[in-house]
């Protein structure tokens, strides 16, 4: 009866003490288990339930049993083998296998014990304790951990200065410092769990392999931080390419042509410092694997689909990138240190900031790839959103809407990866739908310093590449000096971007084996570093060594390869020397082909446009969408749409509509427009709405400029990030791909134009001068001194004339094609506009120019809804073009010689003179002309205005302050047109620090003077 009590026991739960190893072997998913016991015996009286018929019942099993074991059930075979076999009551009981299928991440009890490694097996009925369970579970943490943590004490520095601290603790103690094994457990064998590769095929390993892999995955040359990203699968996939043993290993070919690359990439450098040794070249040596890198991502991106890579780069190494990864011609390399003076137009820029676009067959494919490396400045990082914005347009005009196409390679420093704030801006583009480039990959040429500051100085962060997380980006860190692993990184990084489109970054751990540039000494301020760098070898030296130990090449073969490169150098630099001159040309990132051939490059086309494509454009911008009667409107949208239909019926335009009549009519011509910028969809001012959403329906959106004609160009309207400079800098490099498009970017307010002033000064305003790279991007800058205060009065609008390259002592000659040829010498346009049909002459000027520059729009704020700010379609139709000054045209232009003042002014100051004046009738007295377009300054025009008024005093009015705004722009100018005959006055507000007062009543104060001033004969 004993052996039948179990029945009982065997179904008694565990109490609250219970362990977690304890609780788990009780789990009814387990297909067997045993506990460890002593055999006991107990009398009849502890189970009083076995009595009677159930008691002769066990009775009648168990002498069958004793008879024949295969007479009864297998249930009670196992039941009284337990028990005879001495098992506690309660534990005799095995039940039956669940058959259920197991949930996601379950494994059934039995299969974390391998019938192996000398340990008990739960199948074979042994006896087994928690400790099995829980160091399994150690084990499992401890492989999650050398995943978290592993890259804290890879091997990443070729100086070795800037591992992990091993001075205070074992740095093994970071990855498993909870768990402790003895020796005897490390030949145990463990099962390994389903989130790790390891062991390729097999399921389980001893401990002592299982860490020696891990090691080698995690801790060797390679760092790699992915287990922050959100997504299982992805971190899997990782794993796959990472973890399994031997994973980096490459075949001898692919070593040879490592080193071959490697080669080429020292040989440029010691080539171009023994022939220009006290030139600046900002070279590349103490991370010459750069090269062979960028090669190897090129390639494997080539292989899966990528035809055309856009690169942007700092300085550093910039010239090896042009000659090595890109094969621009070498002889026009050495031509940028010979000093010659240049054959085409334009300023130019140092050799180490240009760029260059090749189209050349890729030879370890076998297939044409398209690189283009832009130009930019030494404000590092400024070039990022310039690279993505180019990628972004060149997907979108070949209509590559998943990124298998086009991609972009950023290579980045590591102090200004972390430092500079348009590299956080710039990521965050990389998701945005109007935006996205469908992932990039970022290398880091990492020299562990920046200029003369130690990282511990420059950053907070562990590394300089920690701004990717917040894409959830993979960062591989990777010591230079292991090629081989250099080279398995850009595989996986290459392979990661097309399969998932995501960002990933390439941390290349090397140094800088010279100072900041060439003629810089180090040793100033970084002794003990510089001293190790002068006992390093190079990299090249390294692998050359290790490949001829492993019988991969021969020591002659190595000098075979340097010396056939050096001929190459030798030959480019005799050719060289044949030179007069250089081209500019040659160094063009952006070609746009075909657009200047068979052009008159001094001859415009129309603005004006038919009245039936003004009403046709009007019209369905005024409606609803169409056939969709179940789209429900804001209501006061439906009265801004009743108005514009209205506007449209009697022939008018107001400032919105005048700008979608641009737009729709440069549609319909083929021309794509894309406006970007914070909240440009509804504008601002809540004056747009070029984008109708549904009021109960969430992303029901409709877009009537998208669907004015089957046939037209697409209409890209996009709310941005909260951010200017890396915005501003995505649309030039989206500008800069095809002419054939209306690139605009708007500011939220034009004060806020200062945060992209980078982009400002450094590409829009120089880009053509330095690059020979034109840009037909649009800024519109809301402007106006409305009583908004300091940070939402002012565009700035002297900032953008100071820099235009007109010179203020010089009048051109007039000609009839004084407007095209004075545009096409400018650096850039600077308007302020004050009607509608201006702002819609401009818009479509920049599209009918033979040529591309950027135009500066001042754009109204309380003139958007001004009963007075209108035009009529007369002003816009077949025929009329942009007027850069407009007359007076009231009762004083009709008696000229009785005028005795002459305002000149730009913008929304005209509605209040023009009210000033007619209050007071002074309408016959003071005459008011505008300049529609400040810059480049309209000469011509301006004097044949000033000589109708004979006997009028002349006068400069601005709601600016006087050392901002137009006056010291348009002061000298006027100086040179009047040639000292006449003298022209200031009207407007006194000099200011700030560009407005907070106040209220200072500001109707100081508008007040300027009115009365204005009036004043």
């Amino acid at each position: 009866m004993h052996r039948a009590r179990v029945v009982l026991q065997a179904s008694s739960k565990i109490g609250n003490s219970e362990r977690f190893a304890s609780w788990l072997i009780k789990n009814p998913q387990a297909v067997a288990m045993t506990i460890n016991a002593n055999r006991l015996k107990s009398s009849t009286a502890a189970e009083p339930f076995l009595n009677g018929s159930s008691s002769a019942y066990v009775e009648t099993m168990y002498n069958n049993w004793l008879t024949d074991p295969n007479s009864v059930h297998a249930s009670w075979d196992a039941f009284f083998r337990n028990a005879t076999n001495g098992a506690q009551p309660g534990v005799a009981y095995t039940p039956p296998p669940n058959l259920a299928p197991y949930a996601k991440n379950e494994v059934p009890l039995t299969s974390l014990i391998p019938a192996s490694g000398g340990m008990p097996s739960i199948a074979s009925g042994s006896p087994i304790n928690e400790k099995i369970i829980d160091d399994h579970l150690a084990v499992q943490a401890i492989i999650r951990s050398y995943q978290i943590r592993g890259h804290h004490i890879a091997k990443l520095d070729p100086l070795e200065i800037a591992n992990f601290n091993t001075a205070e603790k074992n740095p093994r103690e970071v990855i498993y410092n909870s768990y402790r094994f003895d020796e005897a457990d490390m030949d145990r064998v463990f099962k390994l769990p389903s989130t790790t590769f390891i062991g390729e095929k097999e399921k389980a390993l001893p401990l002592r392999e299982i860490l020696n892999r891990l090691e080698q995955a995690y801790c060797n040359n390679i760092g790699i931080e992915f287990m922050f990203i959100n997504s299982l699968e992805q971190c899997n996939w990782i794993r796959q390419r990472m973890e399994p043993p031997n994973v980096t290993k490459m075949s001898n070919d692919q070593k040879r042509l490592i080193l071959a690359r490697l080669s080429r990439s020292a040989g440029f450098e010691n080539f171009l410092a023994k022939k220009w040794s006290s030139e600046k070249r900002f070279g590349l040596e103490g991370c010459e694997i750069l090269i062979p890198a960028m090669k190897q991502v090129i390639d494997t991106s080539t292989k899966l689909g990528v035809e055309s890579i856009i690169m942007g780069m700092p300085h550093r190494g910039r010239l090896n990138v042009l000659a090595n990864v890109c094969r621009k011609p070498l002889h026009q390399l050495f031509t940028q240190f010979a000093g010659l003076e240049a054959e085409d137009d334009g300023s130019g820029d140092v050799k180490y900031h240009l760029g260059t676009y090749i189209e050349r067959l890729n030879r370890v494919t076998n297939k044409n790839i398209r690189l283009a490396v832009c130009a930019n400045p030494s404000h590092l990082e400024a070039v990022d959103p310039v690279v993505q914005g180019k990628t972004r347009a060149e997907q979108f005009y070949r209509g590559d809407n998943e990124g298998k196409k086009v991609m972009s390679i950023l290579l980045h420093g590591d102090a200004a990866f972390a430092g500079q704030g348009v590299v956080f801006e710039t990521m965050h583009l990389s998701d945005l739908p109007a935006y996205t480039t469908h992932g990039t990959i970022h290398i880091v040429a990492n020299n562990q310093i920046g200029f003369t500051t130690d990282p511990r100085h420059s950053r907070s962060s562990a590394y300089c590449t920690d701004v990717a997380r917040v894409v959830n980006a993979p960062i591989f860190h990777v010591n230079s000096d292991n090629p081989e692993a250099v080279m398995h990184v850009c595989n996986v990084a290459a392979e990661w971007r097309a399969t998932f489109h995501k960002d990933v970054v390439i941390d290349i751990v090397s140094y800088r084996r010279n100072g900041h540039n060439e003629v810089d000494e180090p040793m100033f301020t970084q002794p003990l570093m510089y001293q190790k760098i002068r006992k390093t070898k190079p990299v090249l030296e390294i692998y050359a060594d290790r490949l001829i130990k492993e019988g991969v090449v021969t020591a002659e073969e190595v000098k075979d390869v340097k010396d056939k490169y050096e001929k190459i150098c030798e030959d480019a630099y005799n050719q060289a020397k044949q030179e007069t001159h250089i081209k500019y040309k040659d160094w063009l990132d952006s070609p746009w082909s075909g657009f200047f051939e068979g052009k008159d490059p001094l001859k415009m086309s129309p603005t004006g446009v038919v009245e039936e494509t003004l009403v046709h454009i009007g019209k369905r911008f005024s409606s609803p969408p169409p056939n969709a009667a179940e789209f429900e409107i804001h209501k006061g949208l439906l009265r801004i749409l009743k108005a514009r239909m209205e506007m449209v019926e009697k022939r008018t335009v107001d400032w919105a509509l005048a700008e979608a009549m641009a737009f729709g009519s440069l549609l319909k011509e083929g021309i794509h427009v894309r406006l970007s910028g914070e909240d440009v969809e509804r504008g601002t001012f809540s004056h747009r709405h070029h984008v109708l959403h549904h009021q109960k329906v969430d992303k029901a959106t409709y877009c009537a400029l998208a669907h004015l004609y089957p046939d037209q160009a697409p209409y890209t309207v996009c709310n941005s990030s909260l951010s200017e400079y890396g915005v501003l800098g995505f649309e030039v490099g989206y500008s800069v791909t095809n002419p054939n498009a209306l690139v605009l970017w708007e500011a939220q307010f034009g004060d806020f134009n200062n945060v992209a002033q980078c982009i400002i000064d450094q590409f829009i305003s120089s880009g053509q001068a330095k690059w020979v790279r034109q840009s037909g991007i649009v800024l519109l800058q809301p402007h106006g001194m409305e009583g908004m205060g300091p940070e939402h009065s002012s565009a700035r609008l002297e900032r953008f004339l100071q820099m235009s390259a007109d010179d203020p002592d010089y009048m051109p000659p007039e000609s009839p094609d004084y407007e095209v040829r004075q545009l096409h010498d400018c650096n850039w346009i600077v308007a302020n506009c004050s009607t509608p049909a201006s702002l819609f002459h401009i818009l479509r000027r920049q599209i009918a120019l033979p040529f591309r520059k950027p135009l500066i729009l001042m754009t109204p704020k309380s003139l958007l809804r001004h009963p007075e700010c209108k035009s009529s379609f007369d002003e816009m139709a077949e025929g009329t073009t942009f007027k850069r000054v407009l007359p007076e045209e009231g009762p004083a232009s009709e008696n000229p010689d009785k005028v005795r003042k002459v305002a000149f002014c730009s913008g929304r100051v005209y509605y209040d003179l023009l009210k000033e004046r007619r209050d007071r009738g002074l309408e016959k007295d003071i005459a008011i002309v505008r300049l529609e377009q400040i810059s480049p300054f309209p000469y011509d025009q301006l004097k044949s205005e000033i000589s109708k008024y004979p006997n009028a005093q002349l006068v400069w009015s601005q709601e600016e302050h006087k050392n901002m705004g137009s006056w010291s722009y348009v002061e000298p100018r006027f100086r040179t047109l009047l040639r000292n005959q006449k003298q022209i006055s200031y009207n407007g507000r006194a000099t200011a620090a700030s560009p407005a007062t907070g106040s209220k009543a200072a500001h109707n104060k100081e508008l007040k003077n300027l009115l009365d001033e204005f009036c004043v004969l």
